[in-house]
This record gives structure tokens, sequence and C-alpha cells, in this order.
């Protein structure tokens, strides 16, 4: 199948609320549809993301804004899957990172370290087992190259129950595109593929 994968712009606002929209979430629960909003950097004070229509409004104008960061992906002209991609120091600032991500060490072995970090794929049910979680991490990887990112981060679970609940990605998937464990937690994993030599 051939996907058209594009960088989150402004432009984009609309496909991307439409894209959370038609997608089932994690549990198939429309309230708890997500919309990316918590993974996009400290702009949390104050804001009622309650509900999914709250989370809807704030997501469309965070991705005017510029402050949610990743690719969607596209088939057919609709947009079939997403990952969240941001640099690691502005994750460090978002409250969902706070709460998942406890485990992650913070700091690196050189302050000029540079590290883009992906820890949310969310892809169309029709469109899941076909190579695109991979797709839109390759391109993830690419842009970081050309961006002077010296590492690429995530960080999949040890164990997975359920796979419909697996927002972080596959260790396998992980490996098969490069990447080597970095760090090991109780609650998952840190792997990182190196860009520079």
């Amino acid at each position: 199948m051939e996907f058209e994968i594009r960088k989150l712009t402004p432009a984009l606002a609309e496909d991307y609320v439409r894209f959370f929209d038609a997608t089932p979430h994690d549990d198939h629960v429309d309230e708890h549809k997500c919309y990316c909003v918590c993974w996009c950097d400290d702009d949390y004070e104050g804001k009622d993301f309650s509900s999914r229509e709250k989370r809807r409004d704030w997501a469309g104008r965070y991705v005017r804004e510029g402050n949610i960061q990743g690719y969607l992906a596209y088939y057919g002209g609709n947009a079939v899957g997403w990952c969240n991609a941001n640099t690691k120091s502005d994750c460090l600032k978002c409250c969902s990172w706070r709460m998942f991500m406890d485990y992650v060490p913070v700091g690196e072995s050189g302050g000029d370290i540079k590290v883009k970090s992906v820890f949310c794929f969310t892809i169309a049910p029709e469109m899941k087992r076909k190579g695109l979680a991979t797709k839109l991490l390759e391109r993830v990887c690419e842009d970081a190259a050309r961006d002077g990112f010296d590492f690429v981060e995530v960080y999949p679970k040890k164990v997975v129950a359920d796979e419909t609940i697996n927002f972080g990605g596959p260790f396998e998937m992980y490996r098969r595109c490069g990447f080597t464990v970095y760090y090991e937690a109780e609650q998952g994993l840190v792997m990182r593929k190196k860009l520079k030599e």
C-alpha cells in the first residue's frame, strides 16, 4: 500500500481532528479520545480537558499554533495514522509525559545532545498490520537526522497484555528499525537509534 506521510502543520488542523474523530481510541469508548492534547507542551495549566469535545477544541487550536508535533499518514486522501514526535526536552514539560514516562531518564551524557522522542501511535483499525507505524517511524528518523538530532528515542512497554492499548509502539518494530535498548525500568524500555556517527 502507498501511504503519504505529512509532517503536521497548522494547515492540517482539520485533518488532524477529523482523524481522531473517526478513529476508535484504545478502549473504543468515544469519550476517552485524547486528541494527544496532553503530550504537546506545558500549556495545560488552567485548561479544561474534561470532555472529548473540549479536548477536540484544544487540539485544533494547538495544531494551528504549532504546539502539537508529529506526522499524519494518508491513504486515498484521508488521514489514517498518527505519530506524536517531539524534541525530548519539550516532552518533559507535558502533563501526560510526567504521568506515564516518569521512569525515563531526563538527563543526557552531554548538554549538546539532541533527542527526538516518539511516544504515541494511533492507526485506523483497517490500516493496522500494514506497516504504517513503521513508515511513520522511518519518516521521523529521516527528518530528525536532517534536522541535526543525535538520537531518536522510543518507549515500548515490556509486557503488553492487550495490543489495542500499546500506543507506545511494539518492541519488535523498533528493533527491526535499528533501535537498541538504552535503559530498562520495571515499567518499560527506553530504546534509541543513533543518527550521527
